[in-house]
């Protein structure tokens, strides 16, 4: 790797990291590119050459976000000891993930709503990423034998969760979606 190509490395990391930041506290919308260099101490010819504007930086935060909240999220269902147990960590990974002032949502959401109506990429982007969601805890559901039908309705309480946790600012939500998760669970047995 020659000296100027992880310059541009190293320099796109604080970019996207800044970006991350930034757009989950603020909103793309709210942050400007020139707010976004100084956070990352880059340029703003830097900034346009690593990227060719906000909709790709706000597209390439996403796609890492979604790497690393899958990451952390499985943490939590490999420790499980059930297919059961597997299902309702993912509500475990929001509670210990939420409750806080810092905690805005689910970023995905929020990048549609701010963005989705006009820019086919983020709503790709957002799109793919809860197919992601759905899928993994429709194939969790299916290793317990239930019907497609409770992956949608676990789906669903996980994402109002998610969305419910940022507004009361409180984990509550979570711990409330998994009781109902576990209802539903334990009546489709």
């Amino acid at each position: 790797m020659t000296t100027t190509t992880q310059g541009d490395a190293e320099a796109r990391e604080r970019v996207l990291e800044a970006a991350d930041r930034l757009f989950y506290a603020k909103s793309a919308h709210a942050v400007g590119m020139d707010e976004l260099r100084a956070e990352a101490g880059v340029s703003l010819k830097k900034l346009y050459s690593l990227f060719d504007g906000k909709e790709a930086l706000v597209e390439e935060v996403l796609r890492r976000r979604e790497e690393a909240i899958t990451a952390a999220t499985m943490k939590y269902v490999l420790r499980a000891s059930t297919p059961e147990d597997q299902i309702l960590a993912v509500f475990d990974w929001m509670a210990d993930s939420s409750g806080t002032t810092d905690f805005r949502g689910c970023a995905f959401i929020n990048s549609y709503a701010e963005l989705g109506p006009s820019s086919e990429r983020v709503t790709a982007v957002v799109r793919h990423q809860k197919s992601g969601v759905r899928g993994a805890i429709a194939a969790m559901v299916a290793a317990t034998g239930r019907p497609e039908w409770v992956a949608d309705s676990i789906f669903l309480l996980f994402e109002g969760a998610m969305t419910n946790t940022a507004i009361t600012v409180s984990s509550e939500p979570a711990r409330q979606a998994q009781v109902a998760a576990r209802f539903l669970l334990e009546k489709t047995a």
